[in-house]
């Protein structure tokens, strides 16, 4: 039977994580000597890895720059971590079963994002999810966002083909890089970015709600 494939984005699609992010981006720039960027500007870029993200962020530095503060987030938000700093990353309400209701249905399932593989598997096991999925996909191993490397990675480890595969997001990056797989593209509105910039990316359904999923996948 042919393996019918359901990959989520993470931070702003499973779980709420805006506040860490924010505050891990504002202690980096701080101590790097800039003035931090907004928070709406900071949630704009939660999706894209580090590197890009802060070209986008401080696009009048040089690359290396980049580089640094990029570097510079991993360590304060580890330092974050280890001292107990870091706020509770909610899962999204409804997010459980739908899971178990997608399971139920036949899709296995799966995780493409921009955070580090150790980011990623403290969130999955601090939320006893990991063993859910089938496929792991991070920036650690992949371009960033919306190159399809981490859709096309997912494909191969599940079994799974295009015509099969969905891609769950709450950014147009995440559309994006789904169009670009060749896979659906279902955007959800509780996470990041506005709806209409996930239809201009290229959404072809639209989750208002996590119970509203597996109808989304099913339609």
């Amino acid at each position: 039977m042919p393996i019918r494939l359901a990959v989520f984005d993470c931070d702003g699609t499973l779980v709420d994580s805006q506040a860490n992010i924010c505050r891990a981006m504002e202690r980096a720039f701080d101590g790097a000597g800039l003035t931090p960027p907004p928070r709406p500007a900071i949630r704009a870029i939660v999706g894209l890895s580090l590197v890009e993200a802060m070209a986008v962020l401080a696009p009048a530095a040089e690359p290396h720059r980049h580089v640094a503060l990029a570097d510079a987030y991993k360590v304060t938000f580890r330092a974050m971590r280890d001292t107990g700093e870091l706020d509770e990353e909610p899962l999204y309400d409804g997010l459980v079963p739908a899971l178990d209701a997608l399971a139920t249905d036949g899709w296995a399932l799966g995780v493409a994002t921009g955070k580090s593989d150790r980011g990623l598997a403290h969130v999955l096991a601090h939320h006893r999810l990991t063993p859910r999925f089938v496929t792991l996909q991070t920036a650690d191993r992949h371009p960033s966002k919306p190159h399809p490397a981490m859709l096309h990675a997912a494909m191969a480890e599940a079994g799974a083909l295009p015509h099969m595969t969905a891609m769950i997001g709450d950014t147009s990056f995440d559309m994006a890089m789904a169009r670009a797989a060749g896979v659906r593209a279902v955007g959800v509105t509780w996470g990041y970015h506005r709806e209409d910039a996930l239809w201009s990316a290229g959404a072809q359904t639209m989750a208002r709600r996590c119970a509203d999923l597996p109808a989304c996948l099913a339609a």
